[in-house]
């Protein structure tokens, strides 16, 4: 019985239930492992496919929203080359503020003032570094943070804040997403002097998924 309270108890300190984090396939990492990940696999599957920790990354996503909430909305900028990772970062800005660049991160948008497309974020958030490998470089080239959503396969050099998790799932990005934009605008009406129970988000991670 004092077994099953305190299963009940770690649960219920989750941001969602256990279940719903394995059910949007979070946790599902790659058959391939870096050095830098294997802090963060719980175990390997049968199939070799690796297997991300939920509490860890629980756990990170909630520092994330923490210190995203010390910015300005308008200064972070939140990046996807991934597909599956364009509507999420589209209505993670919408809803928070930020701003994203879905699809092509065009060379010089952080470098090059004479680019159309120049912005000066203070922060960086990447869907893969991997596959936003320009927007990682240019970000390290400007000084400013990086925060990344990181699989089992990535390389984690140069990224200031990991957040293990499944960044190819297209359920598993809009969870992320809209778990990373809920908390970080749960942080802010805490900064406000609000209180938790006044807290109020009318998104569901539905509206965050990307259309198949």
């Amino acid at each position: 019985m004092a077994q099953e309270k305190e299963e009940e108890k770690e649960e219920a300190d989750m941001l969602i239930p256990g279940p719903d984090y394995l059910a949007s396939g979070v946790h599902i990492g790659t058959q391939q492992k870096t050095g830098d990940m294997k802090r963060f696999i719980y175990q390997a599957r049968p199939d070799g496919l690796y297997l991300l920790d939920i509490e860890i990354m629980d756990a990170r996503l909630r520092v994330a929203a923490k210190f995203l909430a010390n910015y300005e909305p308008s200064s972070i900028l939140v990046v996807s080359a991934r597909e599956y990772g364009h509507h999420p970062v589209n209505m993670f800005a919408k809803v928070t503020g930020a701003k994203s660049i879905a699809g092509r991160f065009i060379p010089g948008t952080l470098t090059n003032p004479g680019c159309d497309y120049f912005t000066e974020p203070s922060i960086l958030v990447l869907t893969d570094p991997m596959t936003d490998a320009q927007a990682l470089k240019e970000g390290v080239d400007t000084g400013i943070p990086v925060v990344a959503l990181c699989d089992t396969n990535n390389s984690t050099t140069d990224v200031d804040f990991i957040i293990p998790t499944n960044n190819k799932g297209r359920k598993a990005l809009a969870t992320v997403y809209w778990l990373l934009a809920r908390e970080l605008l749960r942080e802010r009406h805490r900064k406000e002097g609000g209180k938790d129970e006044e807290f109020i988000f009318n998104y569901t991670v539905d509206d965050f998924e990307a259309e198949i």
